[in-house]
């Protein structure tokens, strides 16, 4: 299963994202990243990663909304150091570096991105957790661990 989605291409990812989370319309999809845009600071970059772009959950294999309609959730990774300033200080697993997610579970560590995830969750009609991270986390993540994540601002180790 993680071999299969190492080997998805950045347009089999993008196709899989806009299917399952976005109904297949793309407007949907690039509304989601403009608004993502306008609402954080210049210099980071945005991933998502997850079963959106796989199509199923890494611990299980279950297929993305296989509890069905709107119930995987999408998570949004902001890349860059400035946004990490957004989260309080419990709202990191490791300080300055990498956060949680700001989500249900954690609704009140990144106050300031707060009508963001509403904005976004009210697109999409489903849970969107947003993580912030420095550039080489995700790299890390991406090139060593074998995670994939779909770009949608910017570029992972560039500004």
């Amino acid at each position: 299963m993680a071999e299969e989605s190492e080997k998805m291409s950045e347009a089999e990812m993008r196709e899989n994202v806009v299917r399952l989370a976005f109904g297949g319309d793309e407007s949907r999809f690039r509304e989601f990243c403009e608004v993502v845009r306008q609402a954080i600071p210049e210099e980071t970059s945005v991933v998502l990663r997850g079963s959106a772009v796989t199509g199923r959950r890494w611990k299980d294999g279950t297929p993305f909304d296989g509890d069905g309609p709107g119930t995987s959730d999408l998570d949004l990774t902001l890349v860059g150091v400035e946004v990490l300033g957004e989260y309080i200080l419990d709202g990191f697993y490791l300080p300055g570096i990498h956060t949680k997610p700001l989500s249900d579970k954690d609704p009140d560590i990144a106050p300031n991105l707060v009508p963001l995830r509403e904005k976004l969750v009210d697109m999409v009609k489903r849970p969107v957790n947003i993580q912030a991270t420095r550039d080489f986390v995700m790299q890390l993540r991406g090139d060593w661990m074998g995670q994939p994540y779909l770009t949608l601002i910017g570029k992972v180790g560039e500004p």
